[in-house]
């Protein structure tokens, strides 16, 4: 049984080279979040109160701007491509299983990632590859959750 360690190279992953209990930091720069990219982002994608305006959303649930989850969601694929799972052949999703966000991104916050490689198990129907169920946690500047995702990526096997 291996011990769970963390991964600091940016050496290409392939399936043979991942183990349950695997974790994986984001090795590029954290994500910054201003209001003008919340707001970007929700004039095109989630035009709701609390994403575009300041002064209106102080009278809402969150009581400020805030990033949309979607939003969120796109920066952390960002991460992960950027610096995160370094997985030869890129980051291939084949689903998400799980899709919190405990906390709202607020403007000010830097954004990095941490992956935890929950199963793995290879594909019967492709010898080439296997299939990863990984748990991305995208985190704020102070190391608080501001969204969790279970998602299953297909990998590639080592000589495919």
């Amino acid at each position: 049984m291996r011990m769970t360690s963390e991964t600091k190279t940016r050496a290409l992953l392939y399936f043979e080279d991942l183990w349950s209990g695997q974790m994986i930091h984001t090795g590029g720069n954290p994500v910054s979040v201003d209001a003008e990219a919340i707001k970007t982002f929700a004039r095109q994608f989630d035009q709701q109160p609390f994403h575009l305006d300041e002064a209106k959303a102080a009278n809402t649930f969150f009581r400020g701007l805030v990033a949309s989850g979607w939003h969120t969601t796109a920066l952390t694929m960002k991460l992960m491509v950027d610096g995160g799972v370094p997985l030869a052949g890129g980051i291939i999703g084949a689903g998400v299983d799980e899709l919190r966000w405990p906390r709202p991104v607020k403007p000010g916050d830097r954004l990095h990632v941490m992956s935890e490689v929950l199963e793995i198990r290879p594909l019967r129907s492709r010898p080439d590859q296997g299939l990863a169920k990984v748990r991305v946690t995208t985190l704020n500047q102070n190391n608080e959750p501001v969204q969790v995702m279970t998602c299953n990526l297909v990998v590639l096997r080592r000589g495919s």
